[in-house]
């Protein structure tokens, strides 16, 4: 057996073909001023078109959701227009390409927001959190305003309204943001859900909000466009673990079966996610499953060959290596990045990583 046999093969299945097993993960470049990805940004994700499968960035469904600064967004026309020139770059490249959308809920700042709007949250619960704001000044997260029940919907209604522009922009799918401490993991969570309304209280209820999310956007744009990225006991963006995590999450695993969706994508931080965990979604779950977390070429194919995951997200590697596929495809070390610059720089540490010189890939 080859070292990166199962890794560099296709995959085939009714809903998607993709050239190899090697996933972008989405990560937050915040190259979009204003929220509206500029040409680099489409340069960037040209560059790395040789990932079966690119996720791009988390990007806003609504101006109340942005969150970071220079985060882009999908809820104008003019981000529409500048995200259509991304995917049109990747698939001349012959690449797929989803769109992860997000909403920040408490985690941001209203000075990273057009018109500077309030966040908004489950509940009235201000995030423990530093954020960077224009000028590089960097403050405190401040007190959300908690969503009615009308407004919570107003939220679902806006995850599924992206969704379908996505797609009428020419993204191939789009995977919603479960995870990572933003809106919809705010309502899963029993510290930042305090509500009473149907939306809050027990398991079934927190998981209302992703869960209308995510039958919404399948209803909408097809349950083989659709993906979900969840991050259970990752302990991110002030959320501390708690007893019923592992049951939520096996109750939001049973219910997405039950939608048949696409994917399910797991983001382990520091290997939060046991093995034993991931079993049991392998289990539970019977469409295609996408691990993320610190994975090597190695690490990955052995995933893979234990029948772990059906493909393995790749993160920072991505950052500095854009011809990532073909450095494991000819063992090429990998270039390290340039931590400075992974959240601004312009152009410096994005879009200036060199590819491997073609003579190199012909001695190996």
């Amino acid at each position: 057996m080859r070292l990166k046999e199962k890794l560099l093969s296709s995959l085939i299945t009714p809903s998607i073909t993709l050239r190899n097993r090697v996933v972008m993960a989405p990560m937050s470049r915040r190259r979009s001023e204003n929220g509206i990805p500029g040409n680099s940004v489409a340069v960037y994700y040209g560059q790395r078109a040789g990932a079966g499968l690119i996720i791009a960035e988390n990007t806003a469904v609504a101006a109340n959701g942005v969150g970071y600064l220079h985060a882009p967004g999908i809820y104008n026309t003019t981000q529409q227009a500048a995200w259509k020139k991304v995917v049109e770059e990747v698939h001349a490249r012959n690449g797929k390409i989803f769109i992860q959308l997000v909403h920040t809920g408490r985690i941001g700042h209203p000075l990273n927001q057009e018109g500077a709007v309030p966040l908004v949250a489950p509940s009235a619960l201000t995030a423990a959190e530093i954020i960077r704001t224009p000028g590089g000044i960097h403050l405190p997260a401040t007190q959300p305003e908690a969503l009615s029940t009308a407004g919570a919907q107003d939220m679902i209604k806006a995850h599924i309204q992206a969704a379908v522009t996505a797609i009428e922009v020419g993204f191939d799918g789009v995977e919603i943001h479960g995870a990572h401490g933003f809106l919809p993991e705010q309502f899963l969570h029993p510290r930042t859900n305090q509500r009473t309304d149907q939306y809050g209280g027990s398991i079934a209820n927190r998981s209302r909000f992703l869960l209308e999310i995510m039958e919404g956007v399948a209803a909408a744009i097809g349950k083989e466009r659709t993906g979900v990225r969840l991050s259970p006991f990752a302990i991110l963006n002030d959320l501390p673990a708690y007893e019923e995590e592992e049951a939520t999450h096996q109750y939001i695993i049973d219910a997405l079966r039950e939608m048949d969706i696409l994917y399910i994508h797991l983001s382990s931080q520091a290997s939060s996610i046991p093995k034993s965990y991931i079993q049991d979604v392998r289990k539970r779950f019977h469409n295609l499953l996408i691990l993320a977390g610190d994975y090597t070429a190695a690490s990955a194919e052995a995933a893979l060959q234990e029948n772990l995951a059906d493909l393995i997200a790749f993160g920072r590697p991505f950052i500095s290596n854009p011809d990532l596929v073909e450095r494991f495809r000819h063992n090429v070390p990998l270039a390290a990045a340039n931590k400075e610059t992974f959240y601004e720089g312009g152009d410096k540490g994005y879009i200036d990583y060199p590819e491997m010189p073609s003579e190199v890939m012909a001695t190996r």
